[in-house]
């Protein structure tokens, strides 16, 4: 297998991010981008301009909210757009899962659903797709191909992951029943593959635009990288790239790093 450097990255808006998400693709050295919230329809996603820098996208997404794509340089096949057996949610299935073949490795791209409050309808969705998640990726996790799923979770798997856990009493994110939907996905044979500490204490991915969340780090880390044996075997080194939080039309979110090697 050649080096692979596999990013995940909710943008918070494509169309609103793209000169960001362009320039960061060039700058980063990136070869497959799993992206979140794209909120805009698949006639709409810049496929032109991403084509220029040489990546093809696959992309899952109906409108003004959630949405996701894989986009690849190093090939795109096998897709799978929606998450088989999900559950509908006010009628219907939302655009929250995509999966694909790049080079060597497969991957999904996922945004799980928020949840919104305790006892909120919402918030059993988010269980019950989190539950069809799993499903859905076991047989994947347990093969000899390098695969991973990367997305926006909206769970903090442990208090470590907020920067303040009696902030968060009663909310969602940091639910046991969140959490144990996340330790069944990780007994389904997937391991978190981004190392903590890094090169800081607290390596949180979204910072909340108010009250000056990112400039005081409150965060939370709840875009994650869940990699099978063989793919977390060829890690040689992830990150938080804190710095495209950063400035004037930057995501909430910052992007999560993988590299892969041989």
């Amino acid at each position: 297998m050649s080096p692979m450097r596999i990013a995940t990255w909710n943008v918070n808006s494509i169309t609103a991010r793209l000169p960001r998400l362009l320039a960061w693709l060039e700058s980063s050295g990136t070869d497959v981008l799993c992206v979140q919230e794209t909120k805009c329809a698949e006639t709409a996603f810049p496929f032109e301009p991403l084509r220029e820098l040489g990546y093809e996208a696959a992309v899952n997404a109906t409108g003004r909210w959630n949405g996701v794509a894989v986009v690849s340089r190093v090939g795109l096949g096998d897709v799978v757009s929606g998450l088989p057996g999900g559950p509908d949610y006010d009628g219907g299935q939302e655009p929250r899962a995509i999966a694909a073949t790049c080079g060597p490795a497969r991957v999904w791209s996922v945004y799980v659903p928020n949840g919104r409050e305790v006892g909120h309808p919402h918030y059993d969705y988010k269980l019950r797709w989190l539950d069809a998640l799993r499903e859905a990726v076991t047989e994947d996790a347990k093969g000899s191909r390098p695969f991973a799923v990367l997305g926006d979770f909206n769970v903090a798997p442990t208090d470590d992951d907020v920067w303040d856990r009696t902030r968060f009493d009663g909310l969602t994110h940091v639910t046991d029943k969140e959490r144990e939907a996340l330790a069944a996905l990780r007994e389904a044979g997937l391991s978190d593959v981004v190392p903590r500490p890094l090169k800081y204490e607290h390596p949180f991915t979204y910072w909340d635009y108010r009250e000056l969340c990112f400039p005081k780090n409150r965060g939370m880390r709840i875009d994650l990288v869940y990699g099978n044996a063989s793919f977390a075997g060829a890690v040689g080194d992830a990150y938080v790239d804190r710095e495209e939080r950063k400035g004037k039309g930057a995501s909430d979110h910052a992007p999560v790093v993988v590299d892969l090697q041989p």
